[in-house]
């Protein structure tokens, strides 16, 4: 009796081990790419809450009449022909970005190397110049703004009273439409400290050998920062533009502060400031934003903006991703 129950629970155990279906290829493929999804899941909805959503709301809104209170109603491109073709200050704006872009980048980024280059040959003092260049950075920017509006004041600044001292000539700076932009750009390169600190590091990771090796082939200073330095900075200098450019684009304090202390018109409770401050120089696209939307309720000729900001971002992304090293040479 006992063999046959013993009998009876091995083929029945081997019925149970025999009708347990095989993991298909399928089914292994479908439980991978449900782990995988679990893993990227706070990645995913964060990107989609606040990335996909508001570009794709963004899209919607340009191609529509929406003043953040009523239900938006659909107007097809009236939104990008008025911001184009009629709005008076979209054209003065972009050539103004693109020239922070263009100029105030590329300084900063040349004079955030020079600092770094000088702080790593300085022997002594090493710390006390690090800290002089960083400190700065810290500053908050509209505290910055309003000081460097006081020092380039052009009447009682002490930045022309010394210019005057000389015999030097006094510009208007930020009360001047040629000057206020080489104004903004000397309060940018004032706070290069992120700059400086991220070549400096970057520089004393190149390796001393190729540097002895390079002095003894003969070749010098300018050569041994040609073809060791410069090539070892790639990838940091790349960083540099295109947080830079990034940067640039969304540049809304800095211009909007010293028009308003310039010229004497601080936008409070139950006044607006007109952006743009002298004649439209220090204007720019950010600016717009939030003039159309936040203070003419005009969210759609708004999105349309943003929209090309986006695109132009991207554009200036692409191509110092692409070509950003061309003047560096190709590596070998």
């Amino acid at each position: 009796m006992s063999s046959t129950a013993v009998s009876t629970g091995g083929s029945t155990g081997g019925s149970i081990r025999s009708s347990a279906k095989p993991v298909t290829r399928r089914t292994r493929r479908r439980r991978d790419l449900l782990r995988n999804l679990a893993f990227l899941s706070p990645w995913l909805i964060g990107t989609g809450l606040f990335f996909i959503y508001p570009l794709v709301s963004t899209v919607y809104f340009s191609f529509t009449h929406y003043d953040g209170f009523t239900s938006p109603v659909w107007t097809g491109l009236d939104n990008w022909r008025y911001v184009f073709r009629d709005y008076p200050f979209f054209w003065p704006a972009l050539r103004n970005t693109v020239w922070l872009v263009v100029v105030m980048v590329a300084l900063r980024v040349v004079f955030g190397l020079s600092l770094g280059l000088l702080v790593t040959k300085v022997k002594t003092g090493a710390s006390a110049l690090r800290t002089l260049f960083y400190l700065p950075y810290l500053a908050p920017p509209v505290a910055a703004t309003m000081a460097f509006a006081f020092l380039l004041n052009p009447g009682t600044g002490p930045v022309n009273v010394i210019l005057g001292k000389f015999g030097l000539p006094q510009p208007g700076w930020f009360n001047d439409p040629a000057w206020s932009k080489p104004a903004l750009t000397l309060l940018a390169l004032w706070g290069i400290g992120d700059l400086m600190v991220i070549f400096m590091a970057a520089l004393l990771d190149v390796p001393r050998e190729l540097y002895e090796a390079s002095e003894l082939d003969g070749a010098g200073a300018i050569n041994r920062f040609r073809h060791v330095t410069l090539p070892h900075l790639r990838p940091v200098l790349l960083f540099a533009l295109i947080t830079g450019v990034i940067a640039a684009m969304q540049y809304y304090t800095e211009p909007i502060v010293a028009g308003q202390v310039a010229s004497g018109q601080i936008a409070g409770s139950g006044n607006q400031f007109e952006p743009g401050y002298p004649g439209g120089s220090t204007l720019t696209l950010p600016q717009l934003v939030y003039n159309l939307g936040f203070q003419r309720f005009n969210i759609g000729a708004a999105c349309v903006i943003a929209m090309v900001l986006f695109v132009l971002s991207m554009i200036f992304a692409a191509l110092l991703m692409r070509r950003g090293s061309g003047f560096l040479g190709a590596e070998d």
